[in-house]
């Protein structure tokens, strides 16, 4: 099971950039960076941390789970926060998301993200 496959899923945000959602590879996920982009419109969503932080955590999961794989399969996130005095206020919304046997976890805080976005987090999952 060496093989590396591309997955691209219409369900979760598309942006047409030239990466692929995630990268399957001997049974692990490789999640490229979301952020809060409306699935359903592929319109950025500028608004709170909360806010932006749901709609990333909700692309992860959408794209987790048409690999038939889970948040509860996650084993180690990167956040990018353009701003870590949110930290606290994305910490809240990201307990939800894993409220038990949390994944390892990298939060940095960074100048700017695309499309001035507020968040970015990507993840590596198995399948």
């Amino acid at each position: 099971m060496n093989e590396r496959r591309a997955f691209v899923t219409e369900k979760a945000a598309v942006t047409g950039g030239p990466y692929s959602q995630a990268i399957i590879h001997n049974g692990l996920v490789y999640l490229s960076g979301q952020g809060p982009i409306d699935p359903l419109t592929n319109q950025v969503l500028h608004g709170t941390i909360e806010q932006e932080t749901e709609l990333a955590l909700e692309n992860i999961r959408i794209i987790l789970e048409e690999i038939s794989s889970s948040l509860y399969n996650v084993l180690q996130v990167t956040a990018y926060l353009i701003n870590m005095r949110e930290y606290g206020r994305f910490n809240e919304i990201y307990r939800r998301y894993f409220p038990e046997d949390p994944p390892a976890r990298t939060c940095i805080q960074v100048a700017r993200l695309p499309f001035d976005i507020r968040i970015e987090i990507n993840a590596i999952a198995f399948i």
